[in-house]
């Protein structure tokens, strides 16, 4: 899969130090991952969930932080939209994204 950006997730390292090592595994392994569908996905991240509208949400360190992402599968291509702790996550509007 191609993650872009990984620009954006480094950002995410230095706001969230505590979460980087987290950020790091989860790029690496999707990084080298292929799915053609979300069922591949949850395979590999069995907590993965579908919002909506190519929306994909992440639980990140035992589900103290989110991240979200779109997906289009058919160009295996992924989209960081928002990282943050579970309590910001809960006042996102993710329809916003």
């Amino acid at each position: 899969m191609i993650v872009i950006t990984k620009s954006t997730l480094n950002r995410y390292k230095n706001q969230y130090p505590q979460a980087a090592e987290a950020i790091t595994k989860w790029y690496v392994v999707t990084s080298t991952s292929d799915w053609a569908n979300f069922n591949e996905l949850r395979e590999t991240f069995n907590s993965a969930d579908y919002y909506g509208n190519g929306l994909y949400i992440f639980d990140i360190m035992g589900n103290h932080y989110r991240l979200i992402v779109r997906i289009i599968f058919k160009t295996r291509t992924i989209f960081i939209k928002f990282f943050g702790t579970h309590s910001e996550y809960d006042e996102l509007d993710i329809s916003t994204l």
